[in-house]
């Protein structure tokens, strides 16, 4: 077990970090404030643009996919992988800073490409509180809840 009298030392010792690099902290809110609001925006744009029956498609449209030229594939899948991560990475951020932050990383997930993707997303996408908050914001937007298997 940790000594309890470590913690003020440990507080202290951050305090006088945060001290030493205010344009990192100054730097780091900005971000924070950045990431909160720009989330806001960008998190229904994307439930709402959503299929209603994103969950339960058949692979069948990704022939379509397949027929692009490859170049422009590359480049559509290494943008939406890096777009995906930024969207985790700043889920994982707002799960301690101000933001929402499992909307965020739900929505980098269906970004990304990793085995056994569908499998997480409609893990995450069960959760009644998350389930209730996409179908929420769809129904602002007049568009039909989300349909799962």
């Amino acid at each position: 077990m940790s000594d309890p009298s470590l913690l003020p030392t440990a507080f202290h010792a951050l305090l006088a970090w945060a001290r030493a690099n205010p344009g990192l902290i100054t730097g780091l809110s900005a971000l924070s404030v950045v990431s909160f609001f720009g989330t806001l925006l960008a998190i229904p744009m994307m439930v709402v643009r959503m299929p209603e029956d994103y969950f339960l498609y058949d692979r069948a449209h990704l022939r379509e996919y397949r027929r692009q030229h490859p170049v422009f594939r590359l480049f559509s899948v290494v943008l939406k992988n890096i777009l995906g991560a930024v969207f985790i990475l700043a889920g994982i951020i707002m799960l301690f800073l101000p933001g929402q932050g499992v909307l965020t990383i739900l929505i980098g997930i269906t970004l990304v490409s990793f085995p056994r993707k569908r499998v997480l997303e409609l893990r995450l996408v069960r959760k009644p509180s998350v389930l209730r908050a996409l179908n929420w914001m769809r129904a602002r937007a007049h568009k039909p809840p989300l349909l799962l298997p």
